[in-house]
């Protein structure tokens, strides 16, 4: 297949389930995609989920929703850069630098939405939860099946929200196959006979119940096979979603380190112009005085020249990542590698290790711990494995119908309930996951 071709294919407007989205010049399918997951419940939560700083009381720090907002932005301005040359390489037709801009931006607006409270602390707090809690061992699962608890993922979260628990009706936001790869920067389940080398192989995209529906996504691209109808390589532009989370996070954790002083302004304004290199007007910048002035700008001046970076290591390598023989970050090979991991060491060693960050995220554990074993234990006893008491109806009862079977019970398949109570619990906001748990250990009675 040439390289036109393939890039047709991989841009795919087809939406499973619905066929191909008609779309139109002034609003097409892929800006449709973006407006479906801003008017979701999920993107809406993630004002109140965790970036860094868990639960500030600072309106400046960014939240897992301004941090989303942010890399569509910086996806979107990366993706029209590379988007203008492959067309230019290959005549591509009927196809518009800005589509490749749109498919990066609302894969980058979804990245994060599959994440559970508490930031990576909650991803695992629910691993932890289910390795210890004795409920895998009560059931005959798979050992794909018992991967996705024992490795819970809050991306193959994400990639179920967005396909099934949002409007479970439809089913799911029946978002476009190209964005739906886009999104998927780990194309593998929990489980594989043989582990995976590379980025892409170093996590999973899905989970079992879910395979399926990505297995008709990577077929409406053409994703390369890594395994036979088990596993594949990254769709193209998933390279860009990971720069524009990676630019974001990094440089703008920096910044909301020093706004909250964890890392003084001269190291991080050090830093930062060290990133941007001579893209920074020494004259402009001399004008400037106030601190936060002075960072926003070299902040701008960073992201602009890891843009220019990353599309430059994209375009060198266009062939060797269609064929799927390149599988790394895009800035590792690029001049930029240096500074950036100059910044990743402070990051490590200051923002990530900061006090109140972990107390809370260690707190973290704790209620979601608490949360999982409340229902989990409930819907157990009720499906027959355990004693059903009065305050396991209860806890049924607040148990939302969407994350039960049919007629208000529990799944009959052991899979699927249990994996329906990580979906009630990640789906929670900080606050609502610490509220709930308040109230149903009783220190803090509603009134």
């Amino acid at each position: 297949m040439s390289q036109r071709k393939t890039w047709e294919k991989l841009l795919s407007a087809e939406r499973p389930g619905a066929g191909k989205a008609p779309g139109s010049p002034e609003r097409t399918a892929f800006q449709q995609d973006y407006d479906r997951i801003v008017f979701t419940s999920a993107f809406r939560r993630m004002k109140d989920k965790t970036q860094v700083f868990p639960l500030s009381k600072s309106d400046y720090v960014r939240t897992r929703l301004t941090h989303s907002l942010e890399a569509s932005c910086v996806g979107r301005s990366l993706g029209a850069l590379v988007g203008r040359e492959i067309i230019a390489r290959h005549g591509l037709r009927n196809v518009e630098s800005g589509d490749f801009g749109a498919i990066v931006a609302a894969a980058c607006l979804a990245h994060d939405i599959g994440n559970p409270p508490f930031g990576h602390a909650g991803e695992d707090a629910i691993r932890e939860w289910f390795r210890s809690s004795g409920l895998l061992e009560r059931h005959t699962l798979t050992v794909a099946q018992r991967a996705d608890f024992e490795r819970y993922e809050g991306n193959a979260q994400g990639f179920r929200t967005v396909t099934r628990l949002q409007s479970p009706a439809n089913p799911g936001l029946q978002l476009t196959s190209a964005v739906l790869a886009a999104f998927t920067k780990y194309p593998r389940p929990s489980s594989v006979a043989t582990e995976l080398d590379g980025k892409s192989g170093r996590k999973f995209g899905f989970f079992q119940q879910d395979a399926a529906a990505f297995s008709y996504v990577a077929r409406s691209t053409g994703l390369v096979e890594r395994i036979p109808g088990t596993a594949w390589r990254r769709h193209p532009l998933a390279f860009l979603v990971e720069v524009a989370d990676d630019t974001c996070y990094l440089i703008v954790d920096l910044e909301d380190a020093a706004r909250l002083g964890f890392v003084p302004y001269r190291d991080a304004e050090y830093l930062l112009a060290n990133l941007a290199g001579s893209a920074v007007n020494a004259r402009r910048l001399g004008r400037l005085h106030d601190p936060k002035e002075r960072l926003e700008y070299l902040r701008a001046k960073a992201i602009g020249r890891l843009l220019e970076s990353a599309a430059a290591v994209f375009l060198e390598n266009e062939d060797a990542i269609i064929k799927g023989t390149f599988d790394d970050e895009l800035l590792e090979q690029s001049p930029v590698a240096g500074p950036l991991q100059a910044i990743l060491r402070l990051a490590k060693d200051t923002i990530y290790t900061a006090r109140p960050a972990l107390e809370i995220e260690t707190a973290g554990f704790e209620v979601l711990g608490a949360l999982l074993a409340l229902f989990g234990n409930a819907v157990e006893a009720r499906a027959g494995h355990g004693r059903f008491t009065t305050r396991d109806r209860m806890l049924l009862q607040l148990l939302p119908a969407q994350f039960l079977g049919h007629g208000g019970e529990p799944d009959p398949d052991p899979y699927v309930r249990l994996l329906q109570v990580a979906d009630f619990v990640a789906g929670m906001t900080d606050s609502y996951a610490v509220d709930m748990y308040r109230k149903l250990k009783g220190f803090d009675l509603p009134t």
